[in-house]
This record gives structure tokens, C-alpha cells and sequence, in this order.
């Protein structure tokens, strides 16, 4: 699929040259973040602002971390973990797309993990790297 990144770099521009980056992230929180319009299978962000679920899950400094996306389609395997999000919807940790990004990229708390789900997501990660 042919891709017109013309309408991402913009967005992109602006999130990189905002000086406003959230402070307080934490781990086990969700947040709304402008993942972008990404290369092949790496998953994209939705909308005009390229945004999609993420879960923090490790923190580097104030302006570094790990994040898992989400989706809301039902995925099975050993690459996602399904989870209640306390929105009566369930969501999918899409394990095999860790990534680290910038503080710039989050935009909105939007909720957090169980600590019983989060320490799940964390051991099947590890698993997922070590095998």
C-alpha cells in the first residue's frame, strides 16, 4: 500500500518543535499518543493527528520511555496480551510493537492498567525477547 506521508510530516514537525511535553508519565498509565504514519507492519495512529492507546511501560527520564500501542481488535497469540480496560471494551497490548518515543508524543491520559494486567504485559515481553 502507497502511503502519502506528506500529511504526517507536518504533524510531525509540530510535535517536534513543541516545547509542552506531559510530565508525570508513569508507568502502567494509558495515554493518548501521536504514534504517526509508520513504515510496512509498524502500527500507524488513527486520524488527522496520527493518535492511537498506548501503555507506558517503562519510564527512562522525564522525557524518555517504552510504550506498548493498543488496538480494540480481538487479536490471539503470543504477540498480544487482551485486557480489561475499565471501559467495559477490551483492549490488546500489541506486544511485538514496543517502541521508545519522546515525551512530545503523549497527548491525554486517558486511564491506566491493573497492576495484575500490567505485570503480565511486562513477563510475556520479557518472555517475547529472551526466546
Amino acid at each position: 500500500m502507497n502511503k502519502d506521508y506528506n500529511i504526517w510530516m507536518p504533524v510531525k514537525s509540530e510535535i517536534n518543535n513543541n516545547e509542552l511535553c506531559p510530565r508525570g508519565f508513569k508507568e502502567r498509565e494509558v495515554w493518548v499518543c501521536n504514534v504517526g504514519d509508520n513504515i510496512g507492519f509498524e502500527e500507524d495512529g488513527k486520524g488527522g493527528d496520527f493518535t492511537r492507546p498506548v501503555l507506558i511501560l517503562k519510564v527512562f527520564s522525564r522525557r524518555f520511555c517504552y510504550i506498548i500501542p493498543l488496538s480494540t481488535t480481538s487479536k490471539r497469540g503470543k504477540f498480544y496480551y487482551a485486557f480489561d480496560s475499565n471501559t467495559g471494551k477490551i483492549s490488546v497490548a500489541l506486544l511485538s510493537q514496543l517502541r521508545a518515543i519522546d515525551s512530545a508524543r503523549l497527548r491525554d491520559k486517558i486511564g491506566f492498567v491493573r497492576k495484575e494486567d500490567f505485570y503480565k504485559i511486562k513477563n510475556q515481553v520479557l518472555d517475547l525477547i529472551k526466546s
